[in-house]
């Protein structure tokens, strides 16, 4: 609470002072559907660069086309593989770098973007604050479709206005501004329940469409295996992740206040190597009344290697085809030992790579990867990247005499502290919260409603996404998880505790400090939590529900343990 209070006292009384810029000043029009991007670059380059400003937008709505946006190149964590999307090209609407003491003022105005474009990049900025704005995509990436009928032969559905598509000689092609669906992703969600599933498209790519009226289409083709009721919402997307909805590199003590994320294409709102990051109200879920049931075609908010204070509170998160948050590191893979002090690492998945993972000063942990134990630590003297993928790191000192290629670096210094509070988290198929960082981690009076997967999930792994690192100050606490996991059948825990050490150590767990107090589970079945490799582990004060919402499965147990040590079960009431 306290450090939240203290940024927010200084963006006030920094507001009052600052240098006030009105941006149809610069000839950014509102209501107008007018490109605002130039009268807005007019207003940044504007801004004084020591003393700092407020840019405001007059309230309306603003259009943001790519034609005039900048565009400049980044990598950015989770997002696309060099195969899927190569050249990293991005434009974005507004865009800030190397900018210090700013506050863009929306009130409350929309902000509607054209194409496929990033809403807002802060690029090595400082002490900036965005503010009472709703954002939104003129044609979503996302295209939606009501069930009108379901049969074994054919699916009639009514489709969302704002899903632009057209017939050719049978075959459906949704397309947008200058872009067209091609690699499909598919989820079903039941706007009365608040299930979602991932369903295959390849039916309806094989099927016959028509245009029976306007906006209906009728798919005829062998749907034995599509189940879905009438009135449910069948969402659409291209799976690969060419675009973000919003960006914060390298940037320090960012604020975000009321700000509607409407829709978003790719990964979210995505923070990598940032610190201090607060988000107060930012409510990532459709327009109230516009019909759609999707806001983002990936996660809500994703964090990878940041430091300092990761603070959501007060916010919502609902309709997401991934995760709501997710907090992590990057384990890179030792491939040659150069020297007694430096050595090569290697980015290991494909959608993550090119950026600077360690810089000179930054502490590692030297780890390995089968077992995740970390077996010695060190300090970058420098690093450079030799290719997109590949790093040259040289440390201060010798590197540990049982390092091998195939070992794992993490870069301990880029790893905060996070709470996560106050907040709703809903209409997601995947997961509610992911997290794996060594500082303190607290989650306290959230609601996560029928996530499909795991509401919270500790992982760690150096051998498949090689998102780092253990966690070991963890407490959850108030928190009410109802029907979670149901896509995870029949390992449907709503808290999911799985480092993927594949070699275990005796006497060594990965994770440390776990306590999970005073929360209310309702729950359909009948898991409650599975923890592997913990030590110091406490599940007490609950109150577990059964709410009778599916059908339980087969008797399984309550609680999944394995290779804990220090694991306290009390005071639970069922």
């Amino acid at each position: 609470m306290k450090f939240g209070l203290l940024i927010l006292l200084f963006f006030c009384s920094f507001c009052l002072c600052a240098q006030r810029l009105d941006v149809k000043d610069y000839g950014a029009i509102p209501n107008s559907l007018s490109d605002a991007v130039p009268g807005v670059k007019k207003a940044i380059a504007a801004c004084p660069q020591q003393d700092g400003c407020v840019i405001s937008f007059p309230e309306g709505r603003y259009d943001f086309w790519p034609e005039q946006a900048e565009e400049h190149i980044y990598f950015i964590s989770n997002s696309s593989s060099a195969e899927e999307y190569p050249e990293k090209k991005q434009r974005a609407g507004l865009y800030f770098k190397g900018l210090k003491n700013m506050v863009i003022e929306g009130n409350n105005s929309l902000f509607v973007f054209h194409g496929k474009m990033i809403s807002w990049i802060f690029d090595h900025c400082e002490k900036m604050r965005l503010q009472n704005i709703r954002i939104d995509y003129e044609r979503p990436g996302m295209s939606e479709m009501t069930i009108m009928e379901a049969t074994p032969g054919s699916i009639t559905v009514k489709v969302h206005p704002d899903s632009k598509f057209r017939v050719n000689n049978g075959t459906v092609v949704w397309y947008g501004e200058n872009w067209i669906t091609q690699n499909f992703h598919a989820v079903l969600a039941d706007t009365v329940t608040g299930v979602n599933r991932e369903v295959e498209w390849e039916a309806f790519e094989q099927s016959k469409a028509e245009i029976l009226y306007p906006q209906i289409l009728r798919f005829t083709g062998v749907f034995s295996g599509f189940k879905a009721s009438p009135g449910q919402i069948l969402t659409v997307r291209d799976r690969y992740r060419d675009y973000v909805g919003a960006l914060i590199n390298r940037s320090k003590n960012v604020y975000l206040q009321n700000v509607h994320m409407q829709f978003m294409h790719g990964l979210g709102i995505i923070s990598q190597f940032s610190e201090n990051l607060y988000f107060d109200s930012v409510f990532i879920e459709p327009a109230k009344g516009n019909g759609r049931a999707m806001a983002s075609s990936a996660d809500g908010m994703h964090f990878s290697g940041c430091k300092g204070q990761i603070l959501i509170d007060h916010c919502r998160f609902r309709g997401l085809h991934d995760d709501a948050v997710n907090v992590h590191g990057t384990h890179l893979k030792i491939t040659k030992l150069i020297s007694p002090r430096s050595v090569t690492l290697r980015f290991m998945h494909d959608q993550t790579y090119g950026f600077e993972a360690f810089i000179t000063g930054d502490s590692v942990a030297f780890v390995h990867p089968a077992s995740l134990r970390i077996f010695e630590t060190g300090v970058v003297k420098t690093a450079r990247l030799i290719s997109e993928k590949e790093i040259l790191v040289e440390f201060t000192g010798a590197v540990p005499a049982g390092l091998k290629v195939g070992d794992v670096l993490e870069n301990t210094s880029w790893t905060p502290s996070l709470t996560l509070r106050n907040s709703r988290i809903e209409g997601t198929n995947t997961r509610g919260l992911l997290v794996t960082t060594k500082r303190k981690v607290l989650v306290e009076n959230n609601i996560f409603f029928r996530t499909g997967m795991h509401a919270i999930l500790i992982a760690n792994d150096a051998l498949s996404w090689f998102e780092s690192g253990p966690v070991t100050d963890v407490m959850i606490r108030n928190n009410v998880f109802e029907d979670c996991a149901y896509n995870n059948f029949p390992d449907n825990y709503p808290i999911m505790i799985s480092p993927q050490n594949k070699k275990l150590i005796k006497g060594y767990q990965v994770h440390k400090n776990i306590r999970i107090i005073n929360n209310v589970f309702r729950v359909y079945d009948y898991p409650l939590l599975s923890a592997a490799s913990v030590n110091g582990l406490t599940f007490s004060e609950n109150t577990i529900v059964q709410t009778h919402f599916m059908p339980p499965g087969k008797k399984r147990p309550v609680f999944q343990l394995k290779g804990n040590t220090d694991v306290r079960i009390s005071k639970n009431h069922f």
